[in-house]
C-alpha cells in the first residue's frame, strides 16, 4: 500500500504573508518611515525556501500586486520585484537552506538589493524622483532580521506541520 501524504497547512504560510502585510502598512513616525523592514519580502523567501514547490512566482506576484494596492504604489512595482525575488530564490534555495544563518544573510542581501533595485527602476521609468541614499538602509536592517525571521517561521512552520 502506497503512504500518501497529508495535505500542508498551506493556509499557514498564507497567513504570515498576511501578518507581514500588516506590518507593512502598519503606521510609523516620520523619522522611522526609511528604516522600516521589507517584512513581505522576508516572508516570501523563507516560505520559497521551506516549501519551494507550493510557493514560488506565483505568489510573488500576487503578494507584490497586494502590496501595490496597500502602499499605493505603482502597480506591478512591488509585484515586479518580488516575483524575480521568488523565482531567484526558487533557483538558490538549495544552496542557501545549507548554510548557517550569517551566511544566508548575505545571499538574503542580494535579494533585498535586487527587489530594491527593480523597484527604483520601475518609479523611475514612470517619472518619479529618485530617493534619497536612505532607501537602500531598508536592505540592510532586514538582513539583519533575517535570522530571527527564519527562527520564527521555521516554528511556526514545524508547530503547525506545514508541508
Amino acid at each position: 500500500m502506497i503512504a500518501t501524504a497529508a495535505p500542508g497547512r498551506i493556509y499557514v504560510a498564507y497567513l504570515t504573508l498576511i501578518l507581514g502585510f500588516i506590518l507593512n502598512i502598519m503606521p510609523l513616525p516620520d523619522w522611522a518611515l526609511d528604516y522600516r523592514p521589507q517584512w513581505v519580502v522576508l516572508i516570501l523567501i523563507y516560505w520559497c525556501m521551506a516549501l519551494p514547490e507550493r510557493i514560488g512566482v506565483g505568489v510573488g506576484w500576487t503578494s507584490g500586486l497586494l502590496l501595490d494596492v496597500l502602499s499605493g504604489t505603482l502597480l506591478g512595482q512591488h509585484a515586479l520585484g518580488l516575483s524575480v525575488v521568488a523565482f531567484l530564490t526558487l533557483k538558490l534555495y538549495r544552496r542557501v537552506r545549507v548554510l548557517p544563518l550569517r551566511q544566508q544573510m548575505f545571499t538574503i542581501l542580494i535579494l533585498l538589493l535586487v527587489e530594491r533595485l527593480l523597484t527604483l527602476w520601475s518609479t523611475g521609468v514612470a517619472g518619479y524622483p529618485t530617493p534619497s541614499l536612505m532607501y537602500w538602509v531598508t536592505p540592510v536592517i532586514s538582513m539583519l532580521l533575517w535570522p530571527w525571521v527564519y527562527i520564527t517561521l521555521r516554528d511556526i512552520r514545524r508547530r503547525f506541520h506545514v508541508n
